[in-house]
């Protein structure tokens, strides 16, 4: 993760410059700190150039002041349903009822190894648990489609990162919401609502986004078949693992987008950028050879152990419930046995003494 921390760094270079400036040392400390912090940043450096190298794909990145946002064909990305384009964000749905927007690019990406950065904000007027429904974050190779998947189709192909900002499966104990997870569909795979996508995620986190003062990002990153999210929404400037899988197959040729949803309950939901990075990668001979074979279709290997894996864990909290059950159960029965037990022999007691 030597990119990540690297990002990390960067993004914190101008505030050690402004810390530097203002502490009163003497200028050898002040020589020694800025070695030192030349030396974590060259360091650093050379761990990206051996493991990978990034450059901004523009065409395929969304930022301020989004003149690449429109109907004209010069256009990279165009907005759908309730979306909208301001100075600040591009809002995919305001904080109303039954509301649905996207924004999606027009460019199919045929990189192999990319990461996005996503600068995002979630805020509305709605109480905790009184808001909804999310956002999501795609790959895919449908574009433009309306539907109840966070304002995208059901059944859709490629990849889906959600941000879910409303608990739908009753019952549930286990999750705090807001919840990001990640799901591969081939097309004929449905995202299951009323349990939140269970049955087909990937992994996933819980991340408190809404009505935060400080930004949110997310970051996701393909790279040698291996899916990465994290998240940044502490204000640290520090990224935390969500999910790490690897044996992702993505094709190539397949589009970036945004969607969000609301209901009966709502929120704002804003997008400030979309970054691509396109992601120069040392390879094995047989990591090229492997490369080379064509996906055509998203898959994930050991999908079937994935969901074995969660089944076990749902029927964890089962099996311990019917435990406690049994073991009450049996030590009433065996109280009710000394009881019994107990008055036999006080009855034949008795009867001794007469």
């Amino acid at each position: 993760m030597a990119a990540v921390g690297c990002w990390t760094l960067r993004q914190n270079s101008k505030s050690m410059y402004i810390l530097f400036s203002s502490l009163k040392m003497t200028p050898f400390k002040l020589l020694c700190s800025f070695i030192l912090f030349i030396f974590t940043v060259n360091h650093c450096v050379a761990d990206d150039d051996h493991e990978m190298e990034e450059f901004l794909k523009r065409e395929y990145s969304l930022t301020k002041p989004y003149q690449a946002v429109g109907s004209l064909s010069s256009s990279h990305w165009e907005l759908m349903g309730d979306a909208m384009v301001t100075t600040e964000q591009v809002r995919l749905t305001p904080d109303m009822q039954s509301r649905q927007g996207a924004v999606w690019s027009k460019l199919p990406c045929h990189l192999t190894d990319w990461e996005m950065q996503v600068h995002f904000k979630i805020h509305g007027k709605g109480k905790k648990n009184l808001n909804g429904d999310g956002l999501a974050i795609w790959y895919t190779k449908e574009r433009m489609q309306k539907g109840p998947v966070f304002g995208n189709k059901d059944n859709f192909t490629g990849l889906g990162v959600f941000v879910d900002t409303y608990p739908n499966e009753e019952k549930q104990l286990e999750r705090i919401f807001p919840f990001v997870l990640a799901m591969v569909g081939n097309g004929t795979i449905s995202y299951d609502h009323e349990r939140d996508g269970r049955p087909t995620e990937l992994g996933g986190c819980n991340a408190m986004v809404r009505n935060l003062k400080q930004d949110t990002f997310l970051f996701i990153r393909y790279v040698r078949r291996r899916l990465t999210v994290m998240i940044d929404i502490d204000g640290q400037h520090e990224w935390r693992d969500c999910l790490d899988l690897p044996g992702v197959r993505l094709p190539k040729g397949f589009y970036f987008g945004a969607t969000a949803i609301t209901g009966d309950l709502s929120d704002n939901h804003d997008i400030i950028s979309l970054k691509l990075y396109q992601l120069t990668v040392l390879r094995s001979k047989q990591e090229e050879e492997d490369q080379e074979e064509e996906i055509t279709i998203p898959s994930v290997d050991n999908m079937e152990l994935l969901r074995l894996g969660r089944t076990e864990e749902g029927m964890s909290g089962l099996a311990i419930f019917f435990t406690v059950l049994f073991s009450m159960l049996g030590c009433i029965f065996l109280v009710v046995v000394g009881l019994l037990l107990y008055g036999h022999w006080n009855e034949n007691r008795r009867k001794r003494f007469y």
